[in-house]
């Protein structure tokens, strides 16, 4: 017998192997599934409690929070104190870290958490002095309001004492990698008020423009164009809100009874005319601050802005055409119920979490000491409810849209700079960023009488410092000139300073616990004129079947200028000297339409008694709006549904247009022509499953970029609202000088279209296809919900954890459902309807509201982004408002108890 000694000896060798292999891979898996058990462990060990006992020390009594479905909850306590000290402790349960992350950007101290990269945007940001002016505002609060502040602070600061890093969230696991030695600050009542500053921000209206004017007034020049021409192209791009054509909030002013001195008080201040000596701004040392910590962490590779002031609003909520928002209210006049309707969706940059928290606060029983039976939106860090109702009323927010900002042209020598022909100090304040893994960086903040001195701290700032260009006049009367050829310009160097209202102590802070208790169109008022900054037009509707408009706000009365361009800053007839008195400012009561709109829109016509803004939203959506109530009302009575179609509207005006005017437009390519083809038979909606809308929208992009961009001086294109405006007046005029852009081959109004019209077609091949019948706007206007912070970490396995998307959505720029995009840079959705709402005053558990993501603030929780889907496609949910309904839609109940 023999042995086969060539294959033996290999059968124990495979199986050691076989078995070394076995082993390696059980090892990986148990690796593997290890971290997966560590990873789940730390996203869960942070999900808050939400049924059973809970203790709470602080409270006086035992509070009640029901939770629905949609984990939104229900507040009930016996008093103010255990009623915003629950609201606290709720909002850290569900959003703390986007609160502390938060309050680091409202204070500038973002540096902190984030080392390095955020320092030039702590400067800017310390500079405007947010959370110093925050501070005053508490310390100006009556006692009550006071209290509530505190209450609140004190329910989040016992979440806190409950719980710390990874156990209150996720994101504090991964801050811990990057920045060890971190831990979160007790709460603070100015940490809450200084939100409101986040949100003035957010709202700034005009200062954009503003900016953009002076710029492109300066390249106009260095380009070789006259002071006239560039005036002329200027105004000519910059068109006047077309009072003919859309409608003004506020067509007559209703007479009402002044609200009783004592309460109009704090409304006017109209001798204020100076900066208050504790304005907190100025401006920084920029090589120091940019050479600083250089030793900071760089784990965390943050997007990069195009600018500070980018950065600023990123931190906040992604910048992006089409901040604004729709609010209206119609009557039961024309209504099913025979009682008042109130729609509103107010229009932010997508923000995950979203801006806001739905929650219903009440006092069991409901009395003078206990007041609060109130339901409605709120913000994660602020005390009481934003938007939504009560018992009696219910109110809608839209941004004003007055111009509130100005910037003044400054000239400084050393240490002063000039005013009235006299030089005066300079204000200056030494102060420090901290930055986590870094050295400090120490700035210096200096300020005229105007305000922060602004300039070398943004690109946008220091460029209109560098080639400074001012307004003198007003209106039609105001002329642009270079400073070199303004008269009585004294010596020194330049620098740009801002005067804004949101730099002065105000009384917001207050408003909201006066609008949340408002029980009448008196009270609705009163509690208007305290709500200053951010100035919004409040919509008003009551269960007595009323409706109502009140303008508030702290609006400047100007000197010789009007604040459309840079202003004198050496020259006191520039300056603001006041506000307009809150008894002057539009109201509408009960008006005989028997509907209010609000979108942004003029407020007034020309006649009224006071200059309010050039750079009004141009109307779009509110003619369409208006149109669509005088419609559906002609038809039948009103409902709920009718209000929720309204807002999900996806007309676009300027689409009609442009798809009427391409019928006579010879293209002659055989896919450009199939796409042109797809016009022909388009209802102007923006629908997400529209191949017309995808063609329509690029065709758009394309024809502003040709038109405004492909220029030797490129043009603003910063509002798709006023580029309607420009250019649906162009399309009516073949000679407009504008169709003539000696850059490209197309020459004239047909060349310019056709030629747009290939170019959006070959866009959209390469995107989606040549098939132009499986074109969508959907998939190209996608949004992704982007987290705040480690959304746009640059760490991709990180970005996974915290981003969800994309979602298909329809809408866009200066539609009803305003879903704005950056034309010239992404079709993306980048402001939205951050939530809709309508409310039914016959009946409030009828009512309707949806928001853009969910309650929690953490990743992986089921309520992380639980609405988006329905929020997406325009589902509203219901909303129960009585103690039955609640207790119906009721699946979690926590009671806290007093603890020791």
């Amino acid at each position: 017998m023999t042995t086969d000694t060539t294959t033996a000896p290999r059968r124990p060798l495979a199986g050691r192997i076989g078995r070394i292999l076995f082993l390696v891979l059980a090892m990986i898996l148990v690796i593997a599934t290890a971290a997966a058990f560590f990873l789940a462990w730390t996203i869960q060990r942070s999900f808050p409690q939400t049924s059973g006992e809970l203790s709470a020390p602080g409270l006086d009594k035992s509070v009640t929070v029901q939770r629905d479905a949609r984990g939104v909850p229900t507040v009930t306590a016996s008093s103010t104190d255990d009623l915003f000290f629950a609201q606290g402790y709720i909002h850290a349960q569900d959003r703390f870290f986007e609160m502390d992350f938060r309050r680091h950007v409202t204070s500038g101290r973002v540096a902190e958490m984030f080392g390095e990269s955020q320092v030039a945007t702590d400067v800017f940001l310390r500079t405007l002095g947010w959370r110093d002016v925050a501070e005053q505002e508490v310390e100006a609060l009556d006692d009550t309001d006071r209290g509530y502040y505190e209450a609140y602070a004190d329910g989040v600061n016992a979440y806190l004492a409950s719980r710390s890093g990874a156990d209150l969230s996720l994101e504090y696991a991964i801050l811990g990698v990057q920045n060890p030695d971190y831990e979160p600050e007790p709460w603070a009542p100015a940490d809450s008020v200084a939100w409101l500053k986040a949100m003035a921000w957010d709202l700034r209206t005009n200062i954009d423009d503003e900016t953009d004017r002076a710029r492109l007034a300066a390249a106009l020049g260095d380009a070789g164009e006259t002071d006239a021409d560039a005036q002329a192209l200027i105004e000519r791009v910059y068109p006047g809100y077309p009072f003919d054509k859309h409608p003004v909030i506020v067509p007559r002013i209703s007479e009402v009874d002044p609200l009783p001195e004592d309460e109009a008080a704090d409304a006017e201040e109209s001798d204020d005319t100076a900066a208050p000596a504790a304005y907190t701004g100025g401006t920084s040392d920029a090589d120091r601050a940019a050479s600083a910590a250089a030793d900071a962490l760089t784990t965390v590779r943050w997007e990069q802005a195009d600018s500070v002031i980018e950065a600023a609003s990123m931190l906040l909520a992604p910048l992006g055409e089409g901040i604004g928002s729709n609010s209206w209210v119609v009557s039961g006049d024309l209504t099913e119920s025979g009682r008042p309707l109130l729609a509103n969706d107010p229009h932010l940059g997508a923000a995950l979490p979203s801006v806001w928290h739905q929650m219903q606060l009440r006092c069991a029983p409901v009395s003078d000491a206990c007041p609060f039976d109130v339901a409605g939106f709120s913000f994660s860090g602020l005390p009481g409810i934003v938007i939504g109702h009560n018992a009696d009323i219910a109110w809608g927010f839209t941004n004003l849209t007055t111009d509130v900002a100005d910037l003044y042209i400054e000239k400084v020598q050393g240490d002063r700079y000039w005013r009235d022909g006299e030089l005066q100090p300079l204000e200056q304040e030494q102060d420090v960023i901290r930055v986590a893994g870094g050295e400090d960086v120490p700035i210096t903040i200096r300020r005229t009488v105007h305000g922060p001195i602004i300039s070398g701290l943004t690109d946008d700032f220091t460029a209109v410092a560098t080639e400074p260009v001012v307004g003198l006049g007003q209106g039609a009367d105001q002329s642009i000139l270079p400073l070199a050829d303004a008269p009585e310009v004294p010596d020194g160097e330049i620098a740009v300073s801002l005067r804004w209202t949101a730099l002065d102590p105000g009384t917001t802070a207050g408003a909201i616990f006066a609008l949340d208790t408002a029980r009448d169109f008196t009270q609705f008022r009163r509690a208007a004129s305290l709500f200053d900054v951010p100035a919004q037009n409040l919509i008003y509707a009551d269960a007595e079947g009323n409706i109502g408009y009140q303008a508030p706000g702290r609006l400047p009365i100007r000197g010789a200028g009007d604040g459309w361009l840079p202003q004198p800053g050496w020259d006191s007839a520039y300056d603001w000297t006041g506000f307009i008195p809150f008894e002057d400012l539009p109201v509408s009561y009960n008006p005989s339409e028997g509907f209010i709109v609000t979108a942004n829109n003029a407020i007034v016509d020309d006649e009224y008694g006071h200059f309010l803004s050039r750079d009004w939203d141009y109307g779009y959506r509110a003619a369409r709006i208006t149109h669509l109530i005088e419609r559906r009302a002609a038809a039948g009575p009103l409902t709920v549904q009718d209000m929720q179609a309204i807002q999900l509207d996806e007309e676009m005006w300027i689409g009609k247009q442009l798809a009427a005017v391409m019928v006579d437009v010879p293209v002659e390519r055989k896919g450009p022509k199939a796409a042109v083809d797809l016009l022909r038979t388009w209802d102007a909606q923006n629908d997400a499953d529209s191949p017309a809308a995808a063609f329509a929208n690029v065709l758009w992009s394309n024809l502003v970029r040709n038109i405004f961009t492909e220029r030797e001086v490129p043009l603003p294109t910063g509002d798709q609202g006023r580029l309607f405006t420009v250019v649906g007046a162009m399309l009516g005029d073949p000679s407009h000088p504008l169709w003539t852009n000696d850059r490209l081959a197309a020459d004239g109004r047909t060349g310019m279209l056709a030629l747009s019209a290939n170019e959006a077609y070959d866009e959209l091949a390469s995107l989606q296809g040549q098939d132009v019948t499986r074109w969508n706007w959907g998939e190209l206007h996608a949004l992704t919900l982007t987290s705040e912070t480690f959304g746009s970490s640059g760490i991709a396995p990180i970005e996974m954890l915290f981003n969800r998307g994309p979602y298909p959505v329809g809408g866009g720029s200066s539609v009803v459902n305003a879903t704005g995009w950056r034309l010239g840079r992404s079709y993306a959705t980048t402001t939205v309807p951050s939530m809709r709402m309508v409310v039914d005053l016959s009946d409030f558990d009828a009512s309707t509201w949806i928001h853009l993501t969910g309650a929690s603030g953490h990743a992986f929780h089921e309520h992380y982004t639980d609405q988006t889907e329905d929020w997406a496609t325009g589902v509203q949910q219901p909303w129960p408002f009585t103690p039955d309904a609640v207790a119906d839609a009721t699946v979690d109940t926590l009671v806290l108890t007093p603890g020791s």
